[in-house]
Formats: C-alpha cells, structure tokens, sequence
C-alpha cells in the first residue's frame, strides 16, 4: 500500500501531503492504495482520474461539481458503525444519525454524479430506502430523531411530559427511554440487510474523494496520463515536484530531463552537483505515482509496470541496530540481487560501494552491474568509478558549462550553469570538473595547484 512506501520515499511524501482532500475517508483511501501492476486495472486508474479531470474543469459542470464536493466535505468515515451494524450490535442514536446523513450524502452524491456524467464510472448504490427508514415524517433533512411516528406510544409520554411534575418525571422518562429502545431495536433490525450497500456507499464516497484529489493535483502540477509501452519505458520532460516547487519559490531555473529505461544496467556519471541523485528519484517517484493510479510528472512518457521499486540513495546508516553506511548498503544490494531472479524491480542505485576503499568499492560495482546486466530487471546507477570494463549502457549528465549564462560564476548561482541534459557516453571515463568549478569559485589556490599535482603523479 502506498502508505508503506511514503515511509521510505520523502518525495511521495510530498505528493501525497500536496493532495486536497474533502474528507477524511478519501485520505485514508489514499493509505490504503493498492500497488497495482495489472495493466487493466492501470488503465482503469488513469482514466477514472482523467475523466474527473475533465468533468471538475469544464465550465458546465460547475454547479454540480461543487455540488459533490460539499457532499464529500460532509462525510464521516463511520466503518466502526458500519461493522456494528453488520455484527448485529444495537446502534445508539449518533450512530443512527451517522447513517442517515451517509445514505442523504449518497442519494445526493448520485445525481451529481449523473449530472458530471460519471455515474457509470463511479457508480454509487442508492440508499433511498434507507433514509426513508430513519426519515418516517419525510422532513428530507439528515438530522436524525426518535419521530413519534415510530411508536403510537410515544406521543402520549411525550405530551405528558410536557406537563408532568418532578414526581411524574421519572417514570415518564424510563417509559420513553424503553419505547425508544425498542424502536431502535426494531430500526437496527430493519438497516442490518443494508449493512453491505452501506460499506460500498462509504468506499465508494472516499475513492471518489481520492480519485478527485488526483485529478486536481494533475491539474494544477501540470502532470500527464502515460501511454503504455512495454518495450522502452521513455520520459520526456521528467521533472521532480518538490525540487521543482522549491527552485521556482527561491528563483533557481529547473530544468527537467529527459531518459529512456531499459532492461539491465544503465550507469549514469557526472560531476557533484549534476543532479544525477535527483534524476534517479524522480524516475523512482514517477513509476511509483503511475503504480499507484497518479498521473506522472512528466510532460509525456511510455510506461510499463514493474513488481516493486526499489531505491539505494543516501546515507542508510542505522546507528541503532550498530550498522554502518557500508552495512546498511550492501545489505540492501544483497537482497536487490536475490529478489531480482524471480521480480522485475525497477532499481535506483546511487553511488554504491562509494563508503569503503575504491579498488574493493570499484571491484563491487563491477560485480553489481554484472549480475543485473543479466536480469530482466531495469537498473539505474550512478558512479564516480571509471574503467570499469563493462559493455553497459552509459549516460552522462552534460554537467558543468562556462557559456550556459552570462554572469559570474558563484556558489549561490551555480545551479544556471548546469545543463542537465542527459547524452550517450561510450567512453569508460567519469567527467573531471570539480577542480575547474573549485577553481572559478575561487578556492584556496594552494588546494588547486597541489590537487592537480598529485592528479599528475
């Protein structure tokens, strides 16, 4: 469930703290997202949320749009009543009233759907028959009440209440406590075969909450619905929305990117600060938002499924289990390598073996590469090493470029002097810029010229 992932994926996270949501229910629908790889089923996903996309911004649609947005900002999300119901525990009246006001919102949520046009793809039961049980005098209002139309014997208490001194009181008050608890006994009764109807109702209000969530996140983050290729998953334009959000806030260029997968290894290079980690989570973030029914941001892609995503980045250290950054990594390559002979992964390495010493370290990213190379799995990794003396695919960052501006190169704007691009690279070599940059933000010249001396040696 999608809830498991935004645990490990800070950047699913973000996307999933961005979504508006009406109510609670569709929130908790949106935990509770399946991983999807049936290709069916991801068609339907997509298309749901394209088609409320559609629907929630036409003009003509407007009134009835607001209308199921106020029915969803109304919704409770009462699957514990629901449950006693079911089981056959006697409700109380808040929880009659919590019934009531689902089977009004429903009715109500159905002829909006009909009106958008999207009865057929959401389709709601209709519980008319269960608020005409708890709306005996046909007020039409979800408020619920112990009606005397429930009981003939409830008007004459009630009217003798009305006048009763303290002495009457309280036997008039345990007489119509029992009347009353016989009504909802009998209400109870009545509701149970609609326990079912009542489940779907509030299911389906939440994933059309959810799926309206999307739609308006497609919108106003200008993603794209994919087209399906299993051949060779292709994005163009891939951008990162949160880096995108932040460059844009504090007035740094963003740049998006674009790459082609395929199965085996593709090692990406590039200098520091070339964007290659961002690049392996934003391919990682885009195939788990297709997977879990989003649109992908992206100005167009090819898609295909995959069994998992699995992400190598960062510093994984785990000071409380006493494992360090090398432990914790290799630890997670290793069950990489055992759960590729049977899954096809997605993977995303960053770096790896970069924490121990570079003839062991290059040694493993060797052996890496070599092993998934024959895996039908699709695996991206980024390196410093060069050398390596494999026939994999490479890509460099384009990287650092005096001319790309014309202004002084500082720390603050580095970020506009970097192309992004990704370009075929059939060498073995890593590029060798970080003196150059060091040098034009004005290092320690002393540093530079002994840096290049043992570079010489």
């Amino acid at each position: 469930m999608i809830k498991n992932k935004i645990k490990e994926v800070p950047s699913l996270l973000f996307v999933t703290d961005s979504m508006e949501f009406m109510s609670s229910a569709g929130r908790r629908r949106m935990l509770e997202q399946p991983w999807i790889t049936d290709l069916a089923a991801l068609d339907r996903e997509q298309e749901n949320v394209q088609s409320m996309q559609s629907a929630l911004y036409c003009h003509d649609n407007e009134r009835p749009a607001n209308v199921l947005r106020h029915q969803l900002m109304q919704l409770h999300d009462i699957r514990g009543t629901l449950q006693n119901l079911s089981t056959h525990v006697v409700l109380d009246e808040v929880e009659l009233f919590e019934i009531k006001n689902l089977s009004y919102l429903c009715n109500i949520s159905r002829q909006a759907l009909s009106d958008l046009r999207l009865d057929e793809r959401f389709p709601l039961p209709d519980l008319q028959e269960v608020f005409s049980l708890l709306d005996p005098d046909k007020t039409g209002v979800p408020n619920f009440y112990i009606y005397d139309s429930y009981d003939h014997r409830l008007a004459p208490v009630r009217h003798k209440m009305k006048q009763a001194d303290e002495a009457e009181m309280a036997a008039l008050l345990a007489q119509q406590n029992e009347i009353q608890q016989q009504v909802i006994l009998r209400l109870c009764q009545q509701l149970s075969p609609y326990s079912e109807r009542l489940f779907l109702a509030l299911e389906g209000m939440a994933y059309i909450d959810f799926t309206m969530a999307r739609a308006v996140l497609a919108h106003s983050w200008a993603l794209v619905f994919p087209r399906r290729d299993s051949r060779q998953p292709v994005f163009r334009g891939l951008f990162n929305p949160r880096l995108k959000q932040h460059n844009e806030s504090v007035g740094l260029r963003y740049q998006p990117v674009d790459i082609a997968l395929t199965p085996g290894v593709t090692f990406i290079t590039g200098a520091n600060m070339a964007g290659k980690t961002v690049l392996l989570k934003s391919v990682g973030l885009a195939q788990l938002m297709y997977q879990f029914g989003f649109p992908i941001p992206s100005a167009s892609c090819c898609v295909a499924p995959v069994d998992d995503v699995v992400f190598c980045i960062g510093d994984d250290q785990n000071e409380m289990n006493g494992l360090s950054s090398f432990a914790s990594e290799i630890t997670r390559i290793s069950d990489v390598l055992n759960r590729s002979q049977k899954e096809k992964l997605l993977v995303l390495i960053d770096e790896p073996a970069r924490t121990t010493n570079p003839v062991e370290g290059k040694a493993l990213v060797q052996a890496l590469a070599s092993i998934m190379s024959e895996r039908d799995s699709i695996t991206l990794i980024t390196t410093h090493y060069g050398q390596l003396g494999l026939s994999c695919r490479r890509l460099r960052v384009k990287g650092f470029v005096e001319d790309l501006v014309d202004i002084p190169l500082t720390a603050q704007n580095i970020n506009r002097f970097i192309d992004y691009s990704l370009v075929p690279d059939d060498s073995d070599e890593v590029p060798q810029e970080a003196l150059r940059i060091a040098e034009m933000l004005s290092c320690n010249p002393e540093l530079i010229s002994s840096a290049r001396r043992f570079m010489g040696q």
